[in-house]
């Protein structure tokens, strides 16, 4: 079917993907852009799935400071050269990263840092307050789990939902980060300050 260049266009503003691999995905989608986006989305996975073992070597270190400073931030992004951390678009990235972190609190990177002695607390808790509603004790287990994912996504950072898009994960536009740049990117680490924080008490960790 024939496709207008100004779909394809649109298209390549919207994803950042190329013109002809834009003219595919709508060919693909019979011209509806929405699959095509969908199909785009598919194949920057994979591509980023293939560039995630390159070394990330590059890269800077961005802060924020929020509210007339009484929230500050710090974050490291790694790229895997120095012309890509030069790049607008990858520093645009990395303040939004760092708008996220100051605007959610998260605790950790990724799930996989939470220690299982907070995991074991957290589960606890909720088989606690699953039993106190009536819940049957054959549910508990589902319970237990579905309540996990929503702490991580709460709680960690490339779970969390996007401030500025609600229908992106942080994972998802780092993703989309990837295969458009055509490097490996790594969020490596982050730091965020509030003022009184830890003041009372010892501040939350992932342990």
């Amino acid at each position: 079917m024939h496709i207008d260049a100004k779909i394809v266009k649109a298209l390549r503003e919207k994803t950042g993907a190329g013109m002809m691999d834009c003219k595919k995905a709508l060919t693909e989608a019979e011209g509806n852009e929405e699959k095509a986006i969908d199909i785009l989305r598919e194949k920057g996975l994979a591509a980023a799935a293939r560039r995630s073992g390159r070394a990330a070597n590059q890269g800077i270190i961005d802060s924020y400071i929020h509210m007339g400073g009484k929230i500050g931030v710090l974050v490291e992004v790694n790229c895997e050269t120095d012309f890509v951390a030069r790049n607008d678009e990858f520093r645009q990235f990395v303040r939004n990263i760092c708008l996220q972190v100051a605007a959610t609190n998260p605790l950790c990177l990724k799930k996989e840092e939470v220690l299982e002695s907070v995991l074991d607390k957290e589960r606890q808790i909720i088989k606690a307050q699953a039993l106190n509603e009536g819940k049957p004790e054959k549910v508990i287990e589902k319970i237990i789990e579905g309540r996990l994912e929503k702490y991580f996504r709460e709680n960690c950072l490339l779970e969390q939902t996007f401030v500025k898009d609600d229908d992106q994960t942080i994972s998802d536009l780092l993703t989309s980060m990837i295969a458009k740049i055509g490097e490996n990117i790594v969020i490596k680490r982050f730091t965020r300050f509030e003022i009184g924080e830890g003041l009372e008490e010892e501040p939350t960790t992932c342990g």
